[in-house]
């Protein structure tokens, strides 16, 4: 199992440690043959007058710059003993000692565009850094910061501020493009990768005309690119967000711009609670950073070239609505379509699936809905464009609690991590299968294939055999797994 950074710093002596980027001289540590970058930051802070705008490159500094501490979080609600902060546009870096060029792996947290952290402790990229991968993991603006169109409330001036938050993923892969090889890095290949709401991002990045010099790769886990709001269903949620903030706070439009971050979170909050549609704040199809669909643009060869490992859980939904739902799925549940669309779907599930309790198919159609379709698309149309593609699905389930007998969603972080947690009689099961994972991880990121001892031959994904890879404590492949089911969806999302 991988040692957690602060393991390291109890074993080993920490020194300073200092590069000279274009931007000034940072500042980090050294301790066993990593060298560690906190709190790096790649533009400057989104507040006062740059409040939902744009991000704006880094000015440079004079003198030294000290990053041994991990900067604030992205502002969000319910995150109380972690410091946060709008000012949250930085990144964290791992890289081995020695000249390389070392190949980069860039992490995007998930959280649903409304929380998660780029430092949380399963990110420490220490190991992966001793294994010879640069390791960067960054943060984004996060709900109406990040993801909220404010044009209908604040005019033309903030025209595709439901963009800002891959905006800022963009500029951290400009960042890494201008100054990792000052850390050893090789600037022609990157990798981009996440889960969930992270995958997500990274598959919309695949179909996103200016990322495409700024990386060769990408992992996606638990995600997909159908997530996103028109021009009309963005400006929609502006004007029904403005509505909560004028009635809660009695406050003009034009408070937006100088109003606390808390009373913003507030109105945030009760805005999501009352709006009829799960995750309302996400990215919108703008016609100019998204032209359009990114499956489409995909499809279309926008990510010729590259290299994609992609991939879900089994049943990724088991982690929101239980082991037991007790009712059909409703409009809180779903992630892409409207409730009366999935009932049609949902309906024809006990033909195909007569063995399974109507909970497991309740289950097995929601994952469906949200995560292993939408990756299905992608996959296919990285496959259509000339992209090379590995696909997989996480059958390991929990050994106990609430969730055991189910691979649900995020299981996969503490394996493709090496973080393996499980006690007792399953533990040796988990640490074996989260080595191998990890090893097969790393493959991929060295820009080989996603081999590992213990792994059968993985072959590439093709839109006709539709090859995956199953990680279970046996692990095999299969040849178009769940193909019924998948004909269900036939032409839905």
């Amino acid at each position: 199992m991988a040692l957690h950074s602060g393991v390291l710093h109890a074993l080993a002596t920490s020194l300073p440690v200092t590069v000279r980027t274009p931007l000034g001289l940072l500042r980090g540590e050294e301790s066993g043959g990593v060298r560690v970058f906190r709190g790096v930051p790649f533009a400057e802070p989104p507040v006062g007058p740059l409040r939902f705008r744009p991000p704006v490159r880094m000015k440079p500094w004079k003198g030294e710059r000290d990053v041994t501490h991990f900067a604030p979080a992205a502002i969000q609600p319910g995150l109380k003993s972690t410091p946060q902060s709008e000012n949250c546009l930085y990144l964290n870096l791992w890289a081995p000692q020695g000249k390389g060029p070392f190949p980069v792996y860039v992490w995007i947290h998930g959280g649903g565009f409304t929380s998660g952290r780029s430092f949380d402790p399963m990110f420490d990229g220490t190991e992966l850094a001793r294994e010879g991968v640069i390791c960067v993991t960054v943060a984004y603006r996060l709900g109406i910061f990040g993801f909220l169109d404010m044009e209908p409330l604040l005019g033309t001036g903030y025209v595709g501020s439901a963009n800002n938050g891959l905006r800022d993923l963009i500029a951290a892969l400009e960042w890494v493009r201008e100054n990792i090889a000052e850390f050893g890095g090789d600037p022609t290949h990157v990798t981009v990768g996440g889960e969930s709401a992270g995958a997500k991002l990274t598959d919309i990045l695949l179909g996103t005309p200016s990322a495409q010099p700024l990386f060769r790769q990408a992992i996606s886990e638990s995600g997909g690119a159908e997530r996103l709001a028109t021009r009309t269903e963005s400006e929609a949620v502006g004007r029904g967000f403005s509505e909560e903030w004028r009635a809660d706070t009695e406050n003009k439009l034009s408070a937006l711009l100088t109003a606390p971050a808390d009373a913003l979170l507030l109105a945030q909050r009760k805005f999501i609670h009352l709006w009829p549609q799960h995750f309302p704040l996400r990215a919108e199809i703008d016609g100019k950073l998204v032209p359009r669909w990114p499956v489409d643009t995909i499809a279309m060869g926008m990510s010729r070239g590259k290299r994609l490992l992609i991939g879900t859980n089994r049943d990724e939904s088991t982690a929101f609505v239980g082991p037991h739902p007790q009712k059909d799925p409703g409009a809180a549940d779903l992630g892409n379509l409207p409730v009366a669309r999935f009932d049609e779907v949902f309906r024809k599930y006990k033909k195909i699936y007569p063995q399974m309790t109507e909970e497991q198919r309740r289950i097995r159609a929601l994952t469906a809905e949200e995560y292993w379709v939408p990756s299905v698309r992608v996959a296919n149309a990285h496959v259509k464009s000339g992209g090379s593609t590995w696909m997989y699905r996480l059958d390991f389930a929990e050994s106990s609690g609430q969730l055991r007998g189910f691979a649900f969603h995020a299981l996969d972080l503490r394996l493709v991590w090496d973080r393996p947690s499980a006690q007792g009689g399953n533990a040796a099961t988990e640490a074996a299968l989260a080595r191998t994972m990890h090893r097969a991880w790393v493959a991929f990121l060295k820009g080989e294939a996603p081999e590992a001892p213990g792994l059968p031959a993985w072959p590439e994904y093709k839109h006709r055999t539709q090859d995956t890879m199953l990680f279970d404590t046996v692990s095999r492949m299969e040849r178009r797994p769940q193909k019924s089911e998948l004909r269900l969806w036939k032409d839905v999302l």
